[in-house]
């Protein structure tokens, strides 16, 4: 059933993983399964069957070909470096190459106890494991780059958190699981060698383009190119309204996707300073926080190739300096960019940064839920709409704005039917809310997968209108709004 393996990282020296077989578990049965994704990935559907598919996914079976390992990497974990920490309970099977030639990451989550477990158990509970699988499938639908979730299965054992939860193990697609942790990893070790080998496979998997630039400029080019992406990847969250929870430089990826949906959510009401994350007390990684936390990320990213990029130590901290300073403008020409989609704009003017920032304001003062106050605009086109004004307490602000939002539109020399339906294909109706994943996930607990199968299904189809499931694309009620999540490791 698998495709052919293709053993880049493998192939690298011994101090960049340890080699680890995963954990057997005791009774695996398999929740999910990603068929569109794994025919995208090359694997003989025809040929799928379920039992021998809970044995692999489950990691009972290593596939043919696979050299299951524990990548090495290090990180900033809310601003304080841990050297050490690698895959504690993942493990690389290796890569495939998809339909479309592009290499792509097998991974499982959950698979056991490695050498960097630190003294962890190494297992996944289930809540966690599908929590990634409905999230990351819904980002990937949005438009957000992310990793990827091809199958879940159920161990049969139990795993030791909070309380006792069911175990299970989610199959993680990603471009790569390189990450900003990976050189920080080497850079404390002072291992040159290892960071040239590391940029090197980073420019092969992500960007081939630099590959034939001198030495002098590719890895400067790397960092420039890792932060366009990282400038695209955040501008996206925050049109969305998401909030990642744990941006820490462990969870920042060379290749520009999402990846680690722990304590992560989409805020509802929209506030600038909303937190979901249990271990964030601070606030660092707030809603607001977010692309300057990529700034600091990515100038610990510039800091490990820092001996590559020039012999001349003060003048190779000089040329990063420069770029990292130059994000601010690229994010927010990012952002700008995602903003005058939502407002249905494809023409640039002057004023559309503040008259964005005007209709954010206006959500805040009227506590808007965020998804459904851009929803809501493809109503508005032409004139107030009953249905937008009910979604905001306080609809003063809202009406002040209105105006001011249609004169623009009528400077974009296109009719209010074709902007309506402009806005209904860039803002959705359904996002993965919170209270109605939690209560999947409950239900998933208990042995009934039904309410996940559902919500998994909504998602799929994030921005049309499906009649019957109008409740879905409500902010929870009162009484049962979920403001704390958890990282489930």
């Amino acid at each position: 059933m698998f495709p052919e393996f293709t053993l880049r990282y493998a192939r690298l020296p011994d101090r960049f993983f340890l080699r680890f077989d995963p954990v057997p578990v005791k009774a695996p049965r398999l929740l999910a399964f990603n068929r569109p994704l794994a025919e995208e990935l090359g694997f003989d559907t025809a040929a799928f069957d379920e039992k021998s598919a809970a044995e692999v996914f489950s990691g009972n079976a290593v596939p043919t070909g696979a050299e299951p390992l524990a990548q090495a990497y290090a990180g900033h974990q809310f601003g304080h470096f841990n050297p050490r920490l690698g895959d504690g309970r993942a493990v690389l099977l290796g890569e495939v190459t998809d339909r479309e030639g592009r290499l792509r990451d097998l991974q499982l989550k959950g698979a056991g106890c490695t050498p960097f477990s630190r003294g962890a158990d190494g297992r996944a509970p289930l809540g966690p494991v599908l929590r990634e699988y409905l999230i990351s499938e819904a980002m990937h639908v949005l438009g957000i780059p992310t990793t990827r979730a091809l199958a879940a299965v159920a161990t049969g054992e139990r795993v030791f958190r909070r309380v006792p939860e069911p175990g299970a193990v989610l199959t993680r697609v990603a471009s790569s699981h390189l990450r900003v942790g990976t050189f920080q990893y080497f850079a404390a070790r002072g291992d040159e060698e290892a960071i040239r080998l590391l940029a090197d496979l980073a420019i092969e998997r992500h960007y081939p383009e630099l590959a034939a630039l001198p030495a002098q400029t590719r890895y400067l080019s790397l960092v420039e190119a890792v932060q366009a992406r990282q400038a695209r990847l955040v501008a996206g969250w925050m049109g969305l309204g998401f909030i990642h929870g744990v941006m820490n430089t462990d969870n920042t990826s060379i290749s520009g996707e999402t990846i680690d949906y722990g304590p992560c959510a989409f805020m509802e009401a929209f506030d600038p300073e909303q937190v979901f994350s249990s271990i964030d007390e601070g606030g660092r990684y707030a809603y607001r926080n977010q692309p300057w936390i990529a700034q600091w990320n990515l100038a610990r990213f510039a800091e490990t190739l820092i001996p590559l990029i020039d012999d001349d130590a003060d003048r190779a901290v000089e040329r990063a300096t420069e770029v990292i300073q130059a994000y601010p403008a690229q994010y927010e020409a990012e952002w700008l960019a995602v903003m005058r989609k939502k407002l249905g704009l494809v023409g640039e003017e002057e004023g559309d940064r503040e008259l964005a920032e005007a209709f954010l304001e206006a959500q805040k003062a009227g506590r808007a839920d965020f998804t459904l106050a851009f929803r809501g605009l493809s109503e508005a086109v032409e004139e107030d709409a009953p249905g937008l004004l009910e979604r905001f307490d306080s609809g003063e602000a809202l009406r002040e704005w209105l105006p001011r939002w249609r004169a623009r539109l009528a400077r974009e020399n296109a009719d209010p039917t074709t902007i309506a339906a402009r806005l209904r294909g860039t803002n959705p109706l359904y996002i993965p809310r919170n209270h109605q994943v939690e209560a999947a996930l409950a239900a998933a607990a208990e042995g009934d997968l039904t309410p996940f199968e559902t919500l998994a299904e909504v998602l799929a189809t994030p921005f049309e209108a499906q009649p019957g499931r109008e409740a879905y694309a409500r902010p929870a009620p009162a009484g049962e709004a979920v403001f704390r999540t958890f990282c489930g490791t």
